[in-house]
C-alpha cells in the first residue's frame, strides 16, 4: 500500500488467469477497511457480504467505506473497491454487540469437525492442506478432483505487506475458498463465485482456520455452496457462495 492506494502482489491474482484480483484478496481488503467501524470491544463482525459484480484487474486499488447505522447494538457499514473512479466489488458488514448467551437448551451438531495434528503457525502463513473424503491431509490440491467432500485447513499469509492479518480479515479471505471446496470435483473448480456471504458468532483464536463444504445445490449453470467455518476450538460460523458455471476457465 501506498498513499492509501493498494498494489496487488503475485500471490493476490485469481488462479484464472487473465490478470484479475482473486476474491480471496478481495474479501479480505474490504473486511480490513470494513473492521475500522467496529466500535468497540464487546462488538462482533457478525456478517461479511461481499458482492463481485465486476473483475478487478492488476491495476490500483482504492477503498472506501462509510457507515450506515451506528446503534448501540447494531453498526452497519458499507465499502467499495474503486479502480479509475469505477466500482468493482462493494461489501456490507453487520456488527452486533455481544451480551452473553440466553438462557436454556437449543439444538446444535455434536459431530467433531476434522483437523489435522500438525499445527500450521508459521508468522508469515503456511500451504494449505486439504482433505478429500476420508483420505489423509495433504498439500497437493489436485487430490480433490474427485466427487467426494472437500475440507482445507489453512494458516493465511499477510493480507498487506508490513501488517499482520486480523482475526477478522483471516476469516473473510478464507470465506471466498467457499467456492473451492463446495465446487471441486472431477474436472476440477467449473464455478467462479459472484458473491460471499460469511456469518460469524465469534472470531477466529489463533491462526489455523478450517473450511468444510456442507451443501451444495446447482442447476443450469448456477450453484449455492454452503461451508462450515471453524478452528482448532470449533465452530465459528457458515459460509455461503453463489456461483456461475465458468467452463471456459
Amino acid at each position: 500500500m501506498r498513499d492509501g492506494v493498494f498494489w496487488v502482489r503475485p500471490l493476490g491474482l485469481a488462479k484464472w488467469g487473465g490478470g484479475q484480483v482473486s476474491g480471496v484478496a478481495l474479501c479480505g481488503l474490504l473486511a480490513r477497511e470494513l473492521e475500522r467501524h467496529c466500535p468497540a470491544a464487546g462488538f462482533v463482525p457478525a456478517r461479511l457480504t461481499v458482492d463481485m459484480f465486476r473483475a478487478v484487474p492488476d491495476a490500483p486499488i482504492e477503498v472506501r467505506s462509510a457507515v450506515v447505522r451506528a446503534g448501540n447494538r447494531v453498526v452497519v457499514a458499507d465499502a467499495q473497491v474503486i479502480q479509475a473512479g469505477e466500482v468493482r466489488t462493494r461489501g456490507t458488514a453487520v456488527f452486533l454487540a455481544a451480551k452473553g448467551d440466553s438462557a436454556g437448551e437449543v439444538w446444535a451438531p455434536k459431530e467433531e469437525l476434522p483437523m489435522p495434528d500438525t499445527r500450521l503457525v508459521a508468522p508469515d502463513g503456511d500451504p494449505p492442506l486439504l482433505r478429500s473424503g476420508a483420505a489423509e491431509w495433504t498439500e497437493d490440491l489436485t487430490s480433490g478432483r474427485n466427487p467426494e467432500r472437500n475440507v482445507l485447513w489453512q494458516n493465511l499469509i499477510p493480507l498487506v505487506e508490513g501488517e499482520k492479518i486480523s482475526p477478522f480479515q483471516r476469516a473473510a479471505a478464507m470465506a471466498d475458498v467457499t467456492n473451492l471446496v463446495c465446487h471441486l470435483g472431477t474436472a476440477g473448480v467449473r464455478y467462479i463465485n459472484a458473491d460471499m456471504t460469511l456469518a460469524l458468532s465469534r472470531l477466529p483464536s489463533g491462526p489455523e482456520l478450517g473450511l468444510r463444504a456442507e451443501d451444495r445445490v446447482a442447476a443450469e449453470g448456477v450453484a449455492v455452496g454452503t461451508a462450515v467455518l471453524y478452528d482448532r476450538l470449533g465452530r465459528l460460523g457458515t459460509c455461503v457462495v453463489t456461483a456461475l458455471a465458468n467452463g471456459l476457465r
